[in-house]
């Protein structure tokens, strides 16, 4: 193991091990998801860390159950992470007398 350590450009992994807060960008563990539901086909949004049984709203089939943090999705659902955060795309900084400058972040 290295004695020295880069701390301004930090690994994604140890980015993602870090607390919400510690983070060189702060960001939320939490997202929301599209979810498919497996009799239906209908599209629900979800929240990652939901506390309440969310039900289909074509079928009502369960398609998520609460735990003590993430959600548990039900076998057989389908699920897609959307981007709704401006830190996870592109942060446009204004500069005086120039054009704007646009920092895409990883």
């Amino acid at each position: 193991m290295p004695l020295a350590k880069d701390l301004l450009h930090p690994t994604p992994d140890e980015e993602k091990r870090r607390h919400k807060k510690k983070r060189l960008v702060q960001c939320p563990n939490s997202y929301f998801m599209d979810v498919k539901c497996p009799g239906c086909y209908k599209i629900t949004t979800v929240f990652s860390h939901a506390q309440t049984v969310v039900l289909c709203v074509g079928c009502s089939t369960v398609l998520c159950q609460p735990t003590g943090g993430k959600a548990r999705l039900t076998e057989g659902t389908g699920k897609t992470n959307k981007q709704t955060s401006m830190h996870r795309e592109e942060m446009v900084l204004p500069v005086f007398n120039e054009s704007p400058i646009v920092f895409t972040l990883l």
